[in-house]
Formats: structure tokens, sequence, C-alpha cells
């Protein structure tokens, strides 16, 4: 029988697109458009910016790993008055570095994968990571470097469902592709208690992530679908009669460093 860390990193491989599929696509399908990362001036409360705020103090540092645009970060500030962003793609870190600078906040940010460059980045009072674990198949070490990085809390946030199940109906449609429906929280739990992290979990539910109009939209449906730039307004009529849900169920995955087993 498979380990926890195997399972998961089996159900995330079954999400691999059919190579004849990706080879017809004009580009990439695995976008994260900046504009959907995009800070509000007031961030909505949550259950994992409350399991993060418990814990700080005036003063304290925040690191966000797949920061995007700092909404775990931010949220956090105050009483944080320092972030470190880690992103894997250029693109976000000029983003979470306006944004501290506009609130006022030091920001010090890392360009690179998680846990690669765990190294040369700075520890913090609370480590977070949201929405990132889905894209994260080694999710032993990924963990265990967040671990080591905070001195009091991580706090993890993440769909109950992978983020790409809501496209199943559509790559039924255009496709004819069956999709998968894992990994889940509860496999995540799992793992931390495979590598001896005493983790707890909340459930809630929240917004999803939403572009600015319909056409932005079918836009990126598109892409992701591996469809020509021919089936855009295919594809916003797709979505206008099988619409994606406003909300869904989230979890918040914490646990305190003292808590991992020596």
């Amino acid at each position: 029988m498979s380990s926890p860390t195997e399972q998961w990193r089996s159900a995330l491989e079954a999400w691999a697109l059919p190579e004849e599929i990706v080879n017809s696509a004009p580009q990439s399908p695995w976008i994260h458009p900046p504009v959907l990362f995009e800070v509000p001036d007031t961030i909505s409360p949550s259950p994992s910016h409350d399991r993060a705020r418990e814990v700080l103090i005036e003063g304290a540092t925040v690191l966000d790993v797949g920061c995007g645009g700092g909404v775990a970060a931010f949220a956090l500030t105050p009483p944080a008055t320092r972030v470190i962003g880690v992103d894997h793609q250029p693109e976000m870190l000029p983003m979470f570095r306006a944004n501290a600078i506009k609130r006022g906040v030091d920001v010090e940010t890392v360009e690179g994968f998680w846990p690669q460059v765990a190294l040369r980045t700075p520890v913090a009072d609370v480590a977070t990571a949201h929405h990132v674990v889905y894209n994260v198949a080694d999710i032993g070490p990924f963990l265990l470097a967040l671990d080591n990085h905070a001195r009091s809390r991580v706090v993890l946030e993440l769909p109950d469902h992978h983020p790409l199940a809501s496209m199943s109906e559509a790559w039924r449609h255009f496709w004819n592709l069956e999709r998968p429906d894992g990994p889940t929280p509860v496999e995540l739990l799992a793992v931390l208690r495979e590598i001896g992290v005493d983790a707890q979990r909340e459930q809630w539910r929240g917004s999803m992530r939403a572009e600015q109009s319909p056409e932005q939209a079918a836009h990126f449906m598109r892409i992701r679908l591996c469809l020509p730039e021919s089936s855009e307004d295919e594809v916003r009529d797709f979505f206008q009669s099988h619409p994606v849900p406003l909300e869904r169920e989230l979890s918040t995955v914490w646990w305190d460093v003292a808590s991992r087993d020596a």
C-alpha cells in the first residue's frame, strides 16, 4: 500500500493532460494571470487570516509562499510590519512589493520555487501558503520547509476540491475528457501526520476568484482548455449556460511549529 505522500503525488499526476491535447494548444494552459492576484484595499476576514493573526504580535514578520499580490500577507498587516513574498512567477513580485509600499510595510521578495529557494529565504514568525499545495507533487519537503521557516505557526489555505474541478464539465464538453477529483485536505492531513506534524483543519465557505468580465473569463478559460482563439465565443457561451459557482468549500489547515515531533 502506498504512503500518504505517494498517494498525494499520484492524485496530482492524474491531472496531467493528454499529450495530444497539450501539443495542439496555441499556448500553455497552466496559466496564473496576475490580474487574478490583485489585492483589494480591504481584505475580507477569513479563518485562515484569523488563525495566523491570533499568534502575531506587533512588529511580527510574515512569510507568504506562492504570494501572488499578497492577500495572505497583507491581511496580517498590522500587527505584522515586515513581509517576505516568495513566488516562482517573477511578474507577481513587483505587485507584492508595490502593495507593501502602499501599506508602509517592510518587504523582501524571493523569486523561485519553494522549497528550492528556502535556503535564501529568511525565517518569519508565521509562514503562510494559500492556494498553493495543489501545485506541489513533492509535498513532504514543501511542508517541512514551511515548518522550518516559521517561529510560531504555519497556516495553509486550500479548496476542498482541486481548483480545476469546476472545469470538469467543460473538458467533457469540448474534449470528451474525464478529469480526476483528488486530492483533498483529508489527504493533506494524512501527509502531515506521516511527516510528524499535528495539524488542525477548519472548513468554511468562501468566494471564488473571478475574472473582471465575461470576455476576460472566456479568454482565460479558452487557454486553460487548450482551445484556439477562434473558440473563444463558444467557450463564453458554454460558461454562460454552465456558470462556475460563486462560492466554494475551503479549508484552513494550520499547526504550531512546536507540534512537530523531534
